[in-house]
């Protein structure tokens, strides 16, 4: 198990199949970020109760809105004219770094939170459920549930 929430999204990111679903999942918009904190709280016995839910969203969704987002979308903007430009490919790989600085920030931020909060305990509702609640509609139930599979074995 991975001490930190940095390094869980890195091994977890890495398994085949998850970054398919989490792409699916995000495109439908749902916060990857926030899917894989909650599968690492899940996996370390945190209690997913609906103020820690609140909490975990209040404080992703303006770094979301704010930084992420802006810097995916110009990534994805420039994606056809980098094949055709050597210098807008580099410039993109650069935005494409940024975004994944920017997203290692926002885990660093969620481990924060929940630092405290007390781990080995019995959880009856599923992180990633609750997480994703916001976008149940939008969502794509199948990469949800493909994702707590590989994610968490269950």
């Amino acid at each position: 198990m991975c001490a930190d929430l940095w390094s869980f999204a890195l091994s977890t990111y890495a398994r085949p199949g998850v970054e398919a679903a989490c792409l699916r999942l995000q495109e439908q918009g749902a916060d990857v970020c926030l899917l894989l904190c909650g599968a690492w709280l899940e996996q370390r016995g945190v209690a997913c109760v609906p103020e820690r839910v609140h909490a975990l969203q209040q404080l992703a969704r303006p770094w979301q809105a704010q930084v992420i987002e802006p810097l995916r979308q110009v990534r994805v903007q420039w994606r056809a004219m980098a094949q055709q430009d050597e210098q807008l490919k580099a410039l993109r790989e650069r935005v494409k770094t940024l975004e994944l600085d920017a997203e290692r920030q926002l885990l660093a931020h969620l481990e924060a939170l929940t630092r405290a909060w007390p781990t080995g305990e019995l959880t009856q509702q599923p992180w990633l459920e609750g997480l994703a609640a916001e976008n149940a509609a939008n969502l794509d139930h199948d990469a949800l549930q493909q994702l707590r599979v590989m994610v968490t074995g269950t």
